[in-house]
């Protein structure tokens, strides 16, 4: 059975827009029911999505908190009463902010990991257990950011909530992989430098570097269907070459006992431009 197949189920947080409204106009287009759930655009989103729907039945759009796991209760027995059973589950609620220093404003810390992190390990807590219950074949996809792979300087809480997406969903992927008759399976979706409304708020214009989340999701998807785990996407900048050789040096400063950050430490700046040339 393809989890991603004609009359299954997907559920998307941060579904109104972006990287998880395209998902959701891909997922209809296979002809699957499609869950969405936002804290705002839903209006927008839904219009849309039922004027590019054969049947606008298989919509289901919500208002909800990824932050509050009793919402997201709610929601799965709302989806279960409509759909059923869920599918594919897709943790993309996220948002990002103006970088401060790591000692300065806790109270934007804990917004970015309650959204960011918390808001994916609610979303499995509240829709895995019943995934798990009917026993067919589903994937769940959590979406994280290189940023939480190689860590850049300037937003710290940010790369800290993606860091946690992608050290909760390599724990999701091992624990399927250990539990009996268990039919799901986990992937860390990693997108490039994607123009969505998140970034346009930062961003009025697209540079020519960004991706389209068009693009983002044709990658996503071709990825997803050779069963990838880590779907590292490129950008119209950065490359697949490009991003390992970033990550494996991030790596390598644990190995060889670099300073922290090595990478834009002005004592190793020779040193990665030559690695990054050979």
């Amino acid at each position: 059975m393809n989890p991603m197949g004609n009359n299954n189920t997907a559920v998307i947080s941060g579904g109104a827009s972006g990287i998880g409204l395209e998902c959701a106009k891909r997922f209809l287009e296979r002809g699957m029911n499609v869950v969405i759930a936002d804290l705002k655009g839903i209006d927008p989103a839904r219009q849309y999505l039922s004027e590019i729907a054969d049947n606008k039945d298989k919509i289901l759009a919500c208002e909800c908190d990824v932050t509050d796991l009793d919402a997201l209760k709610n929601l799965n027995q709302k989806v279960t009463e409509r759909f059923e059973k869920v599918h594919c589950l897709m943790g993309n609620a996220g948002i990002i902010s103006r970088g401060t220093n790591p000692w300065e404003d806790i109270d934007q810390l804990h917004n970015i990991l309650g959204i960011n992190f918390m808001g994916v390990v609610n979303l499995c807590n509240a829709f895995i257990p019943s995934m798990l219950a009917h026993g067919e074949e589903g994937v769940v996809i959590n979406t994280g950011s290189k940023q939480g792979i190689t860590r850049p300087p300037g937003n710290y809480a940010y790369n800290l909530s993606k860091a946690g997406v992608v050290a909760y969903t390599e724990a999701l992927s091992h624990a399927f992989l250990k539990t009996e008759n268990c039919n799901l399976s986990a992937h860390l979706l990693i997108p490039g430098f994607v123009y969505t409304p998140m970034i346009s708020a930062f961003i009025p214009d697209k540079p020519e570097f960004a991706a389209t989340t068009e693009e983002t999701v044709d990658y996503f998807l071709d990825a997803l269907g050779r069963g990838e785990f880590y779907i590292l996407c490129p950008d119209h900048e950065t490359s697949r070459e490009i991003d390992q050789k970033r990550i494996q040096w991030a790596a390598d400063d644990i190995i060889k006992n670099r300073p922290a950050m090595s990478r834009w430490h002005p004592d190793f700046e020779k040193e990665f431009e030559d690695f990054m040339k050979n």
